[in-house]
């Protein structure tokens, strides 16, 4: 692959693996902004937010960066074909999404280390959105709350549970009673 072509499409095919619980890496925040950058450069009108447990600092999890790229209404489209045109990729295993709701997947290399992304493309003023963002400044500002949903996923990967769909619906209990939370 030339430089140009990398330049042109960064990020990487997606390394599809086992859940595993790897500790917090706040090298995680600096790939978080580079790839929010590279989205805001291809969809000037999307909003890109850090999410998921790479995005609370101190959590531990899969290791995967997790972003929402926000879009205004009618705009799905045309933000969908630019993560894509970025080198992102369909989801192909795992819990699926609907091309009406995409997550698209992929890889981006960062100081000598590869880290899997997931970006999740979501109406910017949908309950989804507020949802994401509620549950991860929750538990950025309860670290008992953090320290429970580490404990939480860590149980669930010593279960024996290995597959990220199984991995995804056993910790879905627990992020639901956060959100039904005043």
């Amino acid at each position: 692959m030339t430089q140009e072509r990398t330049q042109e499409r960064p990020i990487l095919l997606y390394s599809v693996s086992h859940a595993v619980y790897v500790e917090y890496n706040p090298a995680v925040v600096d790939v978080a902004r580079r790839v929010g950058e590279l989205i805001k450069q291809a969809a000037p009108w999307a909003v890109v937010e850090h999410i998921g447990s790479t995005a609370i600092p101190g959590c531990a999890g899969k290791g995967i960066v997790d972003l929402m790229a926000l879009y205004p209404l009618g705009k799905l489209g045309a933000t969908r074909a630019a993560i894509d045109r970025l080198g992102f990729q369909r989801q192909l295993v795992g819990h699926i999404f609907p091309e009406e709701r995409p997550m698209r997947i992929g890889r981006i290399e960062h100081d000598g280390a590869a880290y899997d992304l997931h970006v999740h493309v979501v109406e910017a003023d949908s309950p989804e959105s507020k949802s994401l963002r509620r549950f991860r400044d929750v538990l950025r500002s309860d670290t008992a709350l953090r320290d429970e949903y580490q404990a939480k996923k860590r149980a669930i990967l010593e279960s024996g549970v290995s597959k990220p769909s199984d991995y995804t619906n056993a910790k879905g209990e627990f992020i639901s009673a956060v959100l039904r939370q005043g």
